[in-house]
C-alpha cells in the first residue's frame, strides 16, 4: 500500500469495543502513524457514549467522540436518556449525535420503540444544533419519512456505512445528507454496487469510516490475525474509494478531511 503524508479522518470508530479492551492505546497510536486522525469514537449506547466521550477528552484535539443509542439499544432508554445525552453533548470534544437510527433487519428493539427514541435524538440534535450520525439497515421508508419530518430543523445529517440502493442514496444527496463509505466498497461479493454509486457522490458529502472492529477490509493483502478492523486500515478504503471515483487518492484524501472537519467542527 502507498504510503501518503496527507491527513484523513477515520469518521467511525467503535474504539471502546471490547475487543480493544488490551490495546486501546496501541490502536489510536497505529492510525496516528498512518496519518489517519482525528478518529471519531461512535456511541452507541448511554454507557458506550459515556466511555467513549471519557476516553475521548484524554487527547485533545486527536480524539472525539458522539453520544447517542443505537436502535438495537434504544429499548434501553428512560426518561433520563436525553437527559444524559444532553449534558455529554455539551462537552467540547462530544461532535455529534447518534449513531441513532432504525434496525429492523435484527428488530433488538421493538420498532416502535425505536422510532419514538430515534425522533427524541434528532430533537436533541435540533435543539443543540449538532449534526447526526445515523444507522439505518431494512428501514429505509420509515428513517426516511421520520427524517423529512424534521428536515428543516436539522443541521447537518451524515447516513453512517452506507450500503443501500442508487435509489436511496438519490433520496440522501436530495435531503443534503452527507454519506459515509467503509471497507464494505472493498468486499468484491457484498460490495460491488458500491463501486459504481459512489462516484455519485460529491466530494463535499462524501466521508469515509472503518467502523472498526467490525468490516475489516476483504480485500487486505495482510489480513489481521484476529480479523478485527481498526483505524489504520481506513487509508486501504481511501484508495478503494478514490480508485472508484477516478481520482488519485491524495485528492480524496483532502477532500474527506476538509468535509469531515467542517461537518463536525473539529
Amino acid at each position: 500500500m502507498i504510503l501518503l503524508n496527507t491527513q484523513i479522518i477515520d469518521i467511525g470508530v467503535n474504539l471502546m469495543h471490547r475487543s480493544f479492551q488490551q490495546d486501546r492505546d496501541e490502536v489510536v497510536a497505529r492510525a496516528e502513524k498512518q496519518g489517519i486522525y482525528p478518529l471519531i469514537l461512535t456511541g452507541t449506547s448511554l454507557r458506550n457514549s459515556m466511555d467513549a466521550s471519557r476516553y475521548a477528552s484524554r487527547s485533545k484535539g486527536k480524539l472525539y467522540a458522539t453520544a447517542g443509542i443505537h436502535p438495537h439499544d434504544a429499548k434501553s432508554c428512560d426518561e433520563s436518556t436525553i437527559k444524559k445525552l444532553r449534558e455529554l453533548a455539551s462537552l467540547p470534544h462530544v461532535v455529534a449525535i447518534g449513531e441513532c437510527g432504525l434496525d429492523y433487519n435484527r428488530d433488538f428493539s421493538p420498532r416502535d420503540i425505536q422510532r419514538k427514541w430515534f425522533i427524541e435524538q434528532i430533537s436533541l440534535a435540533t435543539e443543540l444544533q449538532l449534526p447526526l450520525f445515523l444507522h439505518e439497515r431494512d428501514a429505509h421508508l420509515d428513517f426516511v419519512s421520520i427524517l423529512k419530518g424534521h428536515r428543516q430543523k436539522i443541521n447537518r445529517a451524515v447516513v453512517h456505512c452506507f450500503t443501500g440502493t442508487s435509489k436511496e442514496l438519490d433520496t440522501y444527496l436530495e435531503m443534503d445528507f452527507h454519506i459515509g463509505i467503509t471497507g464494505w466498497i472493498c468486499d468484491e461479493r457484498r460490495g460491488k454496487h458500491l463501486r459504481e454509486l459512489v462516484k455519485k457522490i460529491p466530494l463535499n458529502r462524501l466521508m469515509i469510516e472503518t467502523d472498526a472492529p467490525f468490516l475489516t477490509p476483504r480485500d487486505l493483502k495482510e489480513k489481521p490475525v484476529d480479523g478485527r478492523n481498526e483505524p489504520m486500515y481506513l487509508r486501504h478504503i481511501l484508495h478503494a474509494v478514490a480508485q472508484c471515483m477516478g481520482l488519485s487518492p491524495e485528492e480524496v484524501a483532502s477532500a474527506t478531511t476538509k468535509t469531515a472537519q467542517e461537518f463536525f467542527n473539529v
